[in-house]
């Protein structure tokens, strides 16, 4: 089945509340959805059959307040009918790119059920998260939470954004000394100057005090 992931828009919101209902217990109202494609729209990705139909989806956001910028992530569902494709591995993937790209993310979090062994085992063993800590009762049935994180820094995204950083810096260096050669070359020849028109003034006076000698001098 050829499934698209591709951002997600206002008119796929209620598809995944739909999606959510379906597949987790930990549903969200409309507004909740609102407030994550308003605040953070590169986070939020949809799988969506040849239908067009929306069969899973990821909602994300970033923590910005917090002391270094990371990424959580706040529901990843897709639907049963849909599983074992690797949907849910690139909803993630898709979401930890723009994380890092767009808002320069050290890290990403999360929170899954102990009980879920088959998230857990997607977390922990395809997409690389550690378990960071364990939140007792997070749940409102009163579960335990794992508290699971990935680091971002190594992210290929994360280098090449070092890498465009590095070059930028370079050719602002480099276009900073260009400019500079051109302003000597074009004192040297008298053409333009830091201050032409100071000089430029000065010159013309200096042009007009030779001509009045000169006339001095036929007299």
């Amino acid at each position: 089945v050829m499934v698209n992931i591709r951002r997600a828009t206002v008119e796929d919101l209620l598809e995944m509340q739909a999606c959510n209902l379906v597949c987790l217990p930990e549903n969200y109202q409309m507004k909740y959805y609102f407030y994550h494609i308003l605040s953070w729209p590169q986070l939020l990705y949809v799988a969506e059959d040849p239908s067009k139909k929306i069969v899973g989806y990821v909602l994300a956001k970033m923590e910005e307040d917090a002391s270094e910028s990371h990424g959580h992530i706040t529901s990843l569902a897709v639907l049963r009918s849909h599983r074992k494709l690797g949907l849910a591995t690139r909803l993630m993937r898709a979401a930890e790119n723009d994380m890092v790209e767009c808002f320069q993310a050290v890290y990403v979090s999360l929170h899954v059920r102990k009980s879920n062994r088959a998230a857990c085992h997607l977390y922990r063993e395809t997409l690389g998260f550690k378990v960071h800590d364990i939140e007792k009762k997070y749940y409102a049935d009163d579960e335990d939470a794992y508290d699971m994180r990935k680091d971002l820094k190594t992210h290929p995204r994360a280098r090449k954004n070092k890498e465009l950083a590095a070059l930028e810096e370079i050719e602002a260096k480099v276009g900073t000394l260009t400019v500079g050669s051109e302003q000597n070359e074009a004192e040297e020849d008298g053409t333009v100057t830091r201050e032409a028109g100071t000089e430029q003034y000065a010159e013309s006076n200096e042009g007009s005090d030779a001509a009045k000698k000169g006339n001095k001098k036929k007299k």
